[in-house]
């Protein structure tokens, strides 16, 4: 795999980090900024709305810029969009910075499309699971000594942290990125007559469903295991670590049953899976044993999910690879999104211990639409044949 990819892992890792990390303090926030759990919850759903609908547009204002301009300047926003929350009085003031943070989020699109256009496409799977590994990373590393530094320090502490880290990570990008990075930018160009075309409305149709199901549930996950079964902050971020540590060996199994099973085969069992374990979570109750496997194999059939989905996309046109790729991040968080709602909805009548059972029926949906959907994508394979020449691979 080429070098640059494993520095989009690390940024990845930051970014993830950032994103997510109030999952897992979003008591003391909401203790600090006078509002509920379900409201604070609330500035997951506001970064996800950003990162679908403004990171795109973002992408497409800079698809002519040289990639690695486009790389430091998303990094750069994100880190200041994290400094805005850290430095946050009030509710709004963190949803402004979350805001900040979406548009930066385009970083993750711009370096998936990049590792497509690098790698021949047998190696595809590994690339994007590679570049995605970040962000499962941030499950193991982040998110669990985030949550610990929230509790013990007040959660402005891993949130400034963050801003810290990616500020720096824009600085590394500038000092060590190649000056011409041979890979595409993103265009709206024939992408009206692409997203009407029923393979790539079907893959991003399946995007939504499943995020929607995985974060009706952990846009709250502090919570929901605390509902489960009562536990120190140091537990929890231990917990917190094994689901994330999940996640890594799910991005990885991903990527090689991507390119030995194929995408759809791989998805059918991955959503299957998460289907049912959603189901058995609220069982787990009293259990820490049961409770931790639930969470391991949740986190390994979730985070799996994300490179043949993003490979289905790559395959269906190549040439307009970054912009789908955006589009599928859009659909995620969109997915992110609504699931914060729909969760922060229904948690007072439903209970955190029983928020499986809310999301399970969006997982099976999403199986439902895998299943119907085209099985040969062959009508925009014509696509293929009109990727430039800086996006194929050697011979």
């Amino acid at each position: 795999m080429p070098r640059l990819l494993y520095l989009f892992a690390l940024c990845n890792l930051v970014l993830g980090t950032g994103a997510f990390v109030i999952s897992g303090i979003l008591v003391p926030i909401s203790e600090s900024l006078q509002v509920s759990v379900a409201t604070s919850g609330q500035a997951i759903t506001v970064y996800a709305l950003s990162t679908a609908v403004l990171a795109p547009l973002a992408l497409v204002l800079t698809g002519g810029w040289p990639r690695k301009r486009a790389l430091c300047v998303s990094m750069a926003v994100f880190a200041l969009g994290n400094a805005l929350c850290a430095l946050a009085t009030s509710f709004t003031m963190l949803l402004a910075g979350r805001v900040l943070m979406g548009v930066g989020a385009m970083f993750t699109p711009i370096c998936a499309g990049i590792a497509v256009a690098l790698v021949e496409p047998a190696k595809r799977g590994r690339a994007l699971s590679l570049v995605f590994l970040g962000i499962s990373l941030s499950y193991v590393v982040g998110l669990p000594l985030g949550a610990w530094l929230g509790f013990r320090f007040g959660w402005q502490v891993p949130v400034a942290l963050v801003a810290g880290i990616a500020a720096l990570a824009a600085v590394v990008l500038l000092m060590i990125l190649p000056k011409n990075i041979q890979a595409p930018g993103a265009s709206f160009k024939g992408l009206g007559g692409l997203i009407t075309r029923a393979p790539v409305l079907w893959t991003l149709g399946l995007t939504l469903l499943y995020f929607i199901a995985i974060f009706l549930v952990f846009a709250y996950i502090g919570p929901v295991l605390q509902a489960l079964h009562p536990m120190s902050s140091e537990r929890m971020s231990l917990t917190l670590m094994l689901f994330g540590a999940s996640g890594v060996a799910g991005t990885l199994v991903g990527g090689w049953a991507n390119d030995h099973f194929g995408p759809r085969r791989s998805l059918v069992v991955q959503l299957s899976v998460l289907g049912s374990t959603m189901l058995l979570l609220p069982f787990t109750q009293g259990h820490y044993l049961l409770l931790a496997t639930a969470l391991v194999v949740w986190g390994v059939a979730g985070f799996g999910m994300m490179t043949p989905q993003q490979s289905r996309l790559a395959v269906l046109a190549p040439a307009q690879a970054p912009i789908l790729l955006s589009l599928n991040t859009s659909m995620l968080y969109i997915g992110t999104a609504v699931g914060a709602a729909i969760g922060g909805a229904v948690s007072g009548s439903v209970g955190f211990a029983n928020m499986g059972w809310a999301g399970a029926p969006f997982a099976f949906a999403g199986l439902l639409v895998l299943l119907m959907s085209p099985r040969n994508p062959g009508l925009l394979q014509a696509s293929a044949d009109r990727v430039p020449a800086t996006m194929r691979p050697p011979a």
